[in-house]
């Protein structure tokens, strides 16, 4: 029998996937990759499901931890937020997924790899070319893709041969790691539907406001209130277990697809949103303008690069090179109010806060300058674009 790693979720695509390929005359050795977003419980689950479906091995690949160091931290230390929206959940997710698996297909010397992408979205791009990079000789099988399959028509197979899941469930597809969790449906396929709240897998359960205090050092979180951890990965852990109740952090991002559509994709993301609107806050204070504004471009391109499969590019580590370099003074205390549906950064403490009452308070006083100094300046920093303007016969104020 043929050797076939297939990246299993448990889902519907995936339980397709076992039962096709099992049709096919494969030997399937499933794998899930453990990102961060899943309890021992919902892996033990997933395990049960594959097991059941009738695949031949399944393992867990846990790369929690090289998930945030190889990529995570970057995300945080360049703010990355796509269309200004959406904190790459599972863009980035699904390369250290697809670099898990490549490694595992060598490891037991498959000789093909299989995922359950549609031919629609973005997935089959980055898991495909991670592959075609990592494991150029193995097969490549996208049975959802090559079969231009529904949803309802792998609802229709899988009952076909008994399968048993929820499939009022599987009408949303729902990707969950712990960067946030993407929430695909109907609605999403139009341009104007919400979401609805059941299609959320968290919901709403404190009513009640409540401050938190988040820790960073040189740009990274270590810390949440008055608890200090060794692991980032922990607070990102807790913070989510705190912030998922009051239901914050979703929303719907509308972007460009790899393959040129435009797409739209829900999401809940509670401690990604928070850890990067608490880290920029914290940057606005201690970095200085020309700092934040080639963090934001470079951060901003990175991000895209993220979003498209590219991670292997090795200008991505030129990038992680200076954005490391730039958190060095990125170290204090954010305090932010959490409430239902909504959050505020409320303030932060550091001893590099450049806001520095030493030289001066914005608006009312300074103590390092002469009023005479800011005439001065003021004259030399317009000089040209005076002498433009009467050279060039531009008196008019427009």
């Amino acid at each position: 029998m043929k050797k076939v790693v297939l990246a299993f979720s448990g889902g519907l695509d995936t339980s397709f996937c076992v039962k096709y390929l099992l049709e096919q005359g494969y030997e399937i050795y499933s794998a899930i990759v453990n990102t961060g977003g899943f309890s021992e419980e919902e892996l033990a689950e997933i395990a049960r499901r594959a097991e059941n479906l009738g695949v031949t091995h399944h393992v867990t690949l846990d790369e929690t931890d090289n998930y945030y160091q190889s990529c995570l931290k970057y995300l945080i230390f360049g703010n990355v937020l796509k269309n200004n929206t959406y904190p790459l959940s599972v863009s980035a997710e699904r390369i250290s997924q697809a670099v898990a698996i490549a490694k595992y297909a060598q490891q037991i010397g498959a000789e093909s790899v299989a995922h359950g992408s549609t031919g629609a979205g973005n997935d089959q791009v980055r898991f495909d070319m991670v592959f075609n990079i990592l494991v150029p000789n193995v097969q490549v099988i996208t049975p959802i893709r090559d079969l231009k399959l529904s949803r309802e028509e792998e609802i229709a197979y899988l009952k076909e041969r008994g399968v048993e899941m929820d499939f009022q469930k599987a009408q949303y597809s729902i990707n969950k790691g712990i960067w946030g969790t993407s929430v695909g449906g109907k609605e999403t396929l139009t341009s104007h539907q919400a979401l609805p709240e059941s299609a959320y897998p968290t919901q709403l359960s404190k009513e009640t406001p409540e401050r938190i205090t988040l820790h960073f050092k040189n740009g990274e979180p270590v810390g949440l209130n008055d608890e200090m951890f060794d692991n980032p990965v922990h607070v990102i852990q807790k913070l989510q277990e705190i912030a998922g109740g009051f239901a914050i952090g979703r929303d719907i991002h509308v972007g460009d697809t790899i393959i040129g559509i435009k797409g739209r994709v829900g999401f809940e993301a509670a401690a990604p949103m928070v850890i990067i609107k608490a880290h920029h806050a914290l940057e606005k204070h201690t970095l200085t303008k020309w700092q934040l504004y080639w963090k934001d471009s470079l951060a901003t391109w990175y991000g895209n690069w993220m979003h498209e499969g590219q991670f292997l590019d090795p200008t991505m580590r030129n990038i992680e090179t200076f954005l490391t370099d730039t958190q060095k003074t990125v170290t204090g205390k954010v305090h932010v109010l959490l409430a239902p549906y909504r959050f505020q950064v409320e303030g932060i403490e550091s001893e590099h806060d450049l806001m520095s009452s030493k030289f001066g308070s914005y608006g009312e006083m300074n103590n390092a300058w002469t009023g005479e100094d800011v005439k001065g300046f003021s004259k030399i920093f317009g000089n040209q674009t005076m002498m433009y303007r009467l050279i060039n016969g531009e008196d008019d104020a427009k």
